[in-house]
């Protein structure tokens, strides 16, 4: 089984959780992306946030906060994708950047505009009481 091995950005405000859309796509991701050769977690994640949102994580903030699998979105079945999650704080003005088209925050109505591993995400931020 193919594994897509992923970090992402848990920014939680409100109750409400920030999410992206890619320019052509139709569903809403957690910001992050894919670790390059030699990058760690923090440095992969921290690139990844810059280049989507224009705004700086602060590193010791920066908290693991789990990680989840599910069957990847506009994936062949079986393809699974692990996302990797944190949590921290960041200077800067949240914007969209680079392949992101539209920011949002998102409450647990919304939940099927998201992937299928997000969707694990959100429902296990609604039993923890942190998401709408």
């Amino acid at each position: 089984m193919e594994t897509i091995d992923k970090l992402a950005w848990i920014e939680i405000k409100d109750g409400l959780i920030l999410s992206t859309r890619t320019k052509g796509r139709t569903k809403f991701y957690f910001p992050g992306g894919k670790r390059e050769a030699d990058e760690n977690d923090f440095s992969a994640l921290s690139r990844e946030i810059k280049e989507e949102l224009t705004v700086d994580l602060i590193e010791k903030t920066v908290n693991y906060f789990g990680t989840f699998q599910a069957q990847a979105d506009l994936h062949p079945e079986g393809v699974q994708v692990k996302m990797t999650c944190y949590t921290g704080s960041y200077t800067g003005t949240i914007q969209p950047a680079a392949e992101i088209e539209e920011v949002v925050w998102l409450g647990y109505a919304d939940r099927e505009k998201v992937s299928p591993v997000d969707q694990i995400i959100f429902d296990w931020l609604k039993e923890e009481r942190l998401l709408k």
